[in-house]
């Protein structure tokens, strides 16, 4: 059966991810969904034909994001409200996202070039040795916006739709998508199937986020109407389906350029150009981003907990 979380749980279980967010020390589920990833890899992945690598891949899928929707709710069944809130908690990242991207800023701050990289390096995939202080405020607004997406509107849709399983199962898609939905060798068909479930699983959670970025943007005195404008115009030029979305609608709201080229292991990787009318980014607009993401944050959640006290009433 699925049901959504409670009102209730689901208000403290945000609450404790403002308070605490994702404490480094602590066991985390995503920890053990990526070390499970690991060894199923070590397992699943051989040299092998497309058809038989995808079939593998997509194997580890099912039983990754299967086996972590089966165990959340075993345990949430085992532990009751307590358990249920703090597995909702570790689903969210709002707290975490926002600290390790002003983490990156506070080094620029201080002149500290080197360690805003080796912040940056934290957050990102890309590689960052080389890169300048606009280029790094680029990673981090890019960073802001897609982690709006994936790590704070898409755990709240599904827990809104199917509770804390479901919560899990997403994350555990969207762990599978990171770690081996890479379109480059060796993960090319391997991870096929990941990177197109995560790019379904985010498809509405990302048009969400751009709503909510609108209605931030307007809140803290940004341009709500040309975040609309870029989204509209410039967010289907991203090769993903749903990054580009957010990062269109990041770019409008703030008045700069996103996208450009990047590097992953030394390979160039260009990315089309959002909002290309833009100036480069500053430190004061990733400060804005900044609060654009917060904001952006409690205005879905303003709303999903809104739309479970109506369910519950109705009931």
């Amino acid at each position: 059966m699925i049901a959504p979380i409670s009102p209730g749980r689901f208000f403290a279980a945000y609450c404790l991810d403002w308070i605490a967010g994702d404490p480094q020390n602590a066991p985390h589920p995503v920890r053990v969904i990526g070390k499970a990833i690991s060894t199923g890899e070590r397992w699943l992945r051989r040299r092998a034909s497309p058809a038989s690598e995808f079939l593998r891949g997509a194997a580890l899928t099912s039983a990754i994001a299967g086996g972590s929707w089966l165990i959340a709710r075993l345990a949430v069944r085992a532990s009751g409200a307590c358990g249920e809130v703090l597995l909702a908690w570790t689903t969210l990242a709002t707290r975490s996202l926002l600290d390790e991207s002003a983490a990156v800023l506070d080094a620029l701050d201080r002149g500290e070039l080197v360690l805003a990289r080796k912040r940056l390096a934290m957050i990102v995939g890309r590689d960052t040795e080389w890169l300048d202080e606009p280029e790094i405020l680029r990673a981090v607004i890019e960073t802001l916006a897609e982690g709006l997406c994936d790590g704070i509107v898409a755990p709240m849709v599904y827990l809104v739709i199917g509770g804390v399983p479901l919560a899990c199962a997403y994350k555990a898609v969207n762990t599978l998508d990171s770690m081996i939905g890479h379109p480059e060798p060796p993960y090319r068909y391997f991870g096929r199937a990941p990177a197109r479930l995560d790019d379904l699983a985010n498809f509405v959670p990302a048009r969400v986020a751009v709503i909510a970025i609108v209605a931030a943007a307007l809140v803290t005195r940004r341009s709500a109407s040309r975040a609309w404008l870029v989204f509209r115009r410039d967010g289907d030029r991203h090769p993903s389906p749903n990054a580009g979305q957010v990062e269109a609608a990041m770019a409008g709201a703030l008045g700069v350029r996103l996208g450009g080229m990047n590097t992953y292991e030394g390979k160039p990787a260009p990315k089309p150009v959002l909002g290309s009318e833009g100036r480069r980014a500053t430190r004061a607009d990733a400060r804005a981003a900044l609060r654009i993401a917060g904001v952006a944050s409690a205005v879905v959640f303003s709303a999903a907990w809104l739309w479970l006290r109506w369910q519950k009433d109705r009931a």
